[in-house]
């Protein structure tokens, strides 16, 4: 043996078996490229992707682990999700969901949370500079 050596089994991997997929169409709507990680809560990803987010839920791209998909401006492209596994319980990245994606509770905060506060693709109102004065 080698160190770093590694024995493959001979045959494919199939990635995800058994698990319920989900086909959708997403479309990057804002100005900068965006990249999905393979195990991030698709739900959740940045509010200029536009897509159903209700079939997302509880989801995660079905690419290899240590992947991403990257969504350059302007650009629409269909994916492959796949429910999450185990315990189903997620906390963090947007905290949209912070808990058991199974309870209804958690559904409900998730769904308000995941909301856009601002239309994707709209620019942000010019802000003064402090101590300065408006023309007239």
């Amino acid at each position: 043996m080698i160190p770093g050596e590694l024995f493959v089994k001979d045959g494919d991997i199939e990635l995800n078996a058994g698990r319920k997929a989900t086909a959708l169409t997403v479309a990057n709507t804002g100005d900068r490229p965006i990249q999905v990680g393979s195990h991030y809560h698709f739900f959740e990803t940045n509010p200029a992707l536009k897509f159903d987010r209700a079939k997302a839920r509880g989801t995660r791209l079905n690419i290899p682990a240590g992947t991403a998909v990257r969504f350059e401006p302007g650009q629409s492209r269909e994916v492959t999700l796949v429910a999450l596994a185990g315990t189903r319980t997620v906390y963090g990245f947007r905290q949209a969901v912070m808990g058991a994606l199974d309870k209804t509770k958690t559904q409900k905060s998730a769904t308000k949370k995941s909301r856009p506060r601002k239309a994707a693709g709209r620019p942000k109102p010019a802000r003064r500079a402090p101590n300065s004065t408006p023309k007239r």
